[in-house]
């Protein structure tokens, strides 16, 4: 934008300026013609006196002496056919002349000016004057020089002007982009200043605004949040005072568990939601030992997977293998990936989960030895997508976690032709990054 206004000005002004300096080029060049015929005429009449009344000796002697003082060469032409002064022909200009009329006469070389008088015997004489080329131009080609390096000057300084204008109408721009970078990295305090042009200060306003709006609405989701985490309280107390109450140790623990699932999910949300409206309630941890909590998960999974006749392979790296995601949030992502297994194959179709360590990430792959998905859900994972009829929503929890870690999420197809889903999590700290093995 900047350097648009600025050629814009430029071209503005080199067309004024342009605009300007040809007529006065013009000028210069006729001002200078009609200067040397105007000298050369009052040199030539300064003589008509001398050539009515004196002798041939003394107008001999006064044309020599223009000639010598003068500019232009100076030729008298008397009655009886004497050629007195510079050499020259005796042209039809001067031949015209003679009748009696005076005249000037444009020439190869320039002009020619003859003057008709009659001489003192009473002839008709004509005192002819060149004017070169080089006196018609004399002065010329420093006036367009003058008149160049006015017009470069100009362009020049309207160059100047021109980066200062398009500075201070670029710089509101730059400092609305930085806001709005600002509050898009979850800054929600930055705000513009309004100290600008009225169109850029209304685009501040605006801003201002919606920041404004958007901590609003966190606040409101926040307090949303709580209001369900109130609202579950009570029948997930319930759920677990009747959990304790089953007279099956094992049945009692498992579902107990479940309740304790639930209340960390609830607990995350709530947290989530009060990060992302500039609060939090409580120390949430953003990076945990990916080994531990895969393994833990799994162990978790292979109860059910046992009640359904699934055979379950494991290939987990060993630990600590710290990756940037809070504890909650893998466990989230393996409960999605390993609940997609059960939910959408058969009961007897087993699975793998594999661990891996990378240079620059760390690989979580589920494959499963159902039908796989369908070719047009293979890639990469798009929010909402699913290749088995679902909303696809679970797995939009494991892409945003891989996401906010420097990851990603893929779905291929296992080499088996099952489902194979490939997640890559960053490490929790690249500089401590551990080795591989």
């Amino acid at each position: 934008m900047r350097r648009r206004i600025a050629l814009l000005v430029v071209a503005t002004t080199v067309l004024v300026v342009v605009a300007f300096l040809i007529p006065l080029a013009v000028l210069a060049r006729t001002v200078a013609f009609d200067r040397a015929v105007n000298d050369a005429t009052v040199q030539a009449q300064a003589l008509t006196s001398v050539v009515s009344t004196a002798d041939p000796r003394v107008l001999e002697l006064s044309v020599q002496q223009a000639n010598a003082e003068g500019r232009f060469p100076v030729t008298v032409f008397l009655g009886d056919g004497t050629r007195i002064g510079a050499d020259a022909d005796r042209t039809s200009a001067v031949r015209l002349a003679e009748r009696g009329r005076s005249l000037t006469v444009d020439t190869e070389n320039g002009v020619e000016v003859v003057v008709s008088v009659g001489d003192a015997s009473g002839g008709q004489a004509v005192i002819r004057t060149a004017v070169s080329e080089e006196e018609l131009m004399r002065g010329v080609h420093r006036a367009w020089l003058l008149l160049g390096a006015l017009g470069v000057a100009l362009a020049a300084l309207s160059v100047l002007v021109a980066d200062r204008m398009a500075r201070g109408l670029v710089r509101p721009t730059r400092e609305l982009a930085a806001v709005s970078h600002r509050l898009a990295a979850g800054e929600l305090d930055a705000r513009a200043h309004v100290a600008a042009p009225r169109e850029m200060r209304d685009v501040a306003t605006a801003l201002n605004h919606l920041a404004g709006r958007i901590r609003e609405l966190l606040a409101e989701e926040r307090e949303r949040a709580a209001d369900l985490s109130h609202r579950l309280r009570t029948p997930l107390m319930s759920l677990r005072l009747d959990a304790e109450a089953l007279s099956d140790p094992v049945e009692s623990q498992r579902i107990t568990g479940h309740v304790d699932a639930l209340q960390r999910a609830v607990t995350r949300i709530i947290d989530e939601a009060g990060r992302r409206s500039g609060t939090s309630t409580g120390d949430v941890a953003e990076h945990c030992d990916a080994a531990t909590v895969v393994s833990e998960r799994v162990v978790f999974w292979s109860v059910l997977a046992e009640d359904t006749d699934r055979e379950v392979r494991t290939d987990l790296a060993e630990g600590p293998l710290p990756v940037a995601v809070s504890e909650a949030d893998l466990a989230a992502c393996v409960d999605a990936l390993l609940g997609n297994v059960f939910g959408h194959t058969v009961d007897g179709v087993g699975f793998s989960v594999t661990l891996e360590r990378g240079d620059d990430l760390v690989r979580l792959v589920v494959d499963d030895e159902g039908t796989g998905f369908p070719e047009t859900s293979t890639g990469p994972l798009r929010r909402g997508a699913s290749g088995s009829g679902s909303s696809g929503l679970g797995l939009d929890i494991v892409r945003r976690a891989a996401a906010d870690s420097g990851g990603g999420v893929t779905l291929e197809r296992a080499p088996g032709g099952g489902a194979r889903v490939v997640v890559e999590l960053g490490y929790a700290n690249p500089s401590t990054r551990p080795e591989l093995r």
